[in-house]
């Protein structure tokens, strides 16, 4: 049987905890007051390339296991790599939207280390000549901005996945399985500085650079495929408050959410401060934890590495990595605006900070909100439909909103009859799950006139239908003759019941009203 219908087998004795979709962040825990956290984040972010970093074989996620490999990925002797030029436009362009420099000359390094899901037995990055440094991303936190430092942005190579199979979790599995398909896919590992000081922090950050580099194309940030794991490696340490001295440093890993993120750090940071209040501060040692969601807590994984234990050094198959002025000024000609300036040209508009954190939290609902406002739609209808029934579609369809088949023309064009009268928003309602399957990409006034829901204006039809409505309640009408003036909300209902929700309401109560008073 070729090795590429396989999966490779090894023991294990460490905890899993499989995967959980972004859940919003939670409130924040309170930390004591004579103590400080100290946080820092690593990133690892997948690049969207069609190739991994230094051989030819796809970069796809959900292929058969052990599909997209080759003698280089799989580290044969004898291969040599070839650097994915792509990954390096990418990984500028990161630089570029989180305002670091980007270094002109840099080069790979190996990481020395041995674990199965590393067929080579290194892994290629880079160690003190990164391609981007320094930096800041500019964070609101429960509505106070925060600036978070970046250190520096490298790239790297991913390793493969290990499956523990028999259990839910490493230590009840009886055996474990490696696929080797993303060994190789190109990675940018992005480094905070030591800026946070709680969970929260931890959580925006991330979601704020999610948003970021999503919008410039780095990365899709599907954490449910692992293409974006800022939640892998979150370093935390306590520390006596206004001390420069940091604590021990923990690593923690385990995280696949931002809400998992926070808990873990908030839990990690009690955990450290009860040793240091009982004293028995000695017991923080420098290691790598794993947070249990189930437990809602950190267990050692294992004593963490110093740099020394990775033998670094140069990466002898790779020239030095050599970026001109020219190129950085290409990458940055073809930016897009980013989240930042679109919240601030949101709020220019007139949009409420709810409303534009809203709009701006995905890429495809500015995109749709920004295209229905350049063929004219005014801005608060638009809002109001994108981030009310629109989402509620899609979270009810199970779509997202990059999946929805309506043009931005159809959209607009609904709401531009929804306003000059000719539809009800109640009409609009009722065909607007048609018109998102694209049934009126055509044309949405042809379309719902030949439903029969155009809106009816005709004074002598309203007139006929409000005498109906009046014949049918006598009682109710000598009520509000009488004095019982709040009856009118009645009829105007019975009016609109009768018209199947076409009646033009404004007319429609103006008629009504005068009708009432016998007029």
């Amino acid at each position: 049987m070729r090795p590429s219908a396989l999966l490779f087998r090894f023991r294990c004795s460490w905890g899993f905890s499989p995967l959980h979709l972004h859940s919003p962040s939670l409130p924040p825990r309170p930390v004591q007051v004579e103590y400080e956290a100290v946080i820092g984040i690593e990133c690892h972010v997948q690049l969207l390339t069609r190739t991994k970093a230094f051989c030819s074989c796809p970069s796809e996620f959900g292929s058969e296991p052990n599909s997209n490999v080759c003698p280089v990925c799989l580290g044969h002797p004898g291969t040599l790599p070839v650097l994915n030029a792509e990954m390096v436009t990418l990984a500028v362009r990161a630089g570029l939207a989180l305002g670091a420099g980007i270094a002109r000359l840099s080069k790979f390094d190996r990481k020395q280390y041995f674990y199965p899901d590393l067929p080579k037995g290194y892994q290629i990055s880079q160690y003190d000549e990164p391609i981007c440094s320094g930096g800041k991303l500019e964070v609101e936190v429960d509505g106070q901005m925060k600036s978070f430092g970046i250190i520096r942005a490298h790239l790297e190579e991913d390793a493969g996945k290990i499956v523990y199979a028999g259990a839910d979790r490493l230590s009840g599995a009886d055996h474990s399985l490696v696929d080797y398909n993303r060994a190789g896919v190109p990675l940018l590992e992005i480094v905070s500085a030591p800026d946070m000081r709680s969970g929260r922090d931890a959580a925006a950050y991330g979601e704020e650079l999610r948003r970021v580099l999503r919008t410039c194309g780095v990365t899709d940030g599907n954490m449910a495929e692992g293409s974006m794991r800022c939640v892998v490696d979150v370093n935390v340490s306590v520390r006596p408050r206004g001390s420069p001295v940091y604590g021990t440093r923990v690593e923690i890993k385990n995280m696949n959410s931002f809400s998992n993120m926070q808990k873990a750090i908030d839990y990690e940071i009690e955990r450290q401060v009860g040793l240091l209040r009982s004293g028995r501060g000695d017991e923080i040692v420098q290691e790598t934890r794993l947070w249990d969601e189930i437990k809602l807590l950190t267990n050692t994984m294992r004593k963490k590495e110093g740099l020394a234990d990775y033998r670094y050094f140069p990466e002898p198959d790779l020239p030095p990595l050599t970026v001109s002025d020219e190129f950085v000024e290409q990458v940055k000609a073809s930016m897009p605006e980013l989240p930042a300036a679109k919240r601030a040209r949101y709020l220019s508009l007139g949009l409420s900070r709810g409303d534009v954190a809203v709009l701006t939290d995905e890429i495809a609902t500015s995109q749709l909100f920004d295209a229905v406002l350049a063929l004219g739609a005014p801005v608060k209808p638009a809002a109001n439909w994108i981030q009310g029934d629109i989402m509620a579609y899609c979270k009810e369809s199970k779509v997202g909103m990059d999946g929805l088949s309506i043009s931005p023309g159809a959209l607009a064009e609904m709401i531009s009859l929804i306003e000059d009268g000719t539809i009800s928003g109640k009409i609009a309602k009722e065909v607007l799950p048609e018109l998102l399957q694209g049934k009126g990409n055509e044309g949405v006034r042809p379309y719902i006139e030949n439903r029969g829901l155009l809106m009816i204006s005709d004074e002598a039809a309203i007139g006929a239908m409000i005498d109906k409505v009046l014949e049918a309640n006598q009682k109710q009408l000598q009520e509000f003759r009488s004095g019982k003036t709040k009856l009118q909300g009645y009829f105007e209902g019975q009016v609109m019941k009768e018209s199947k929700g076409r009646v033009n309401p404004g007319l429609m109560k103006e008629m009504l009203l005068r009708k009432l008073k016998g007029e």
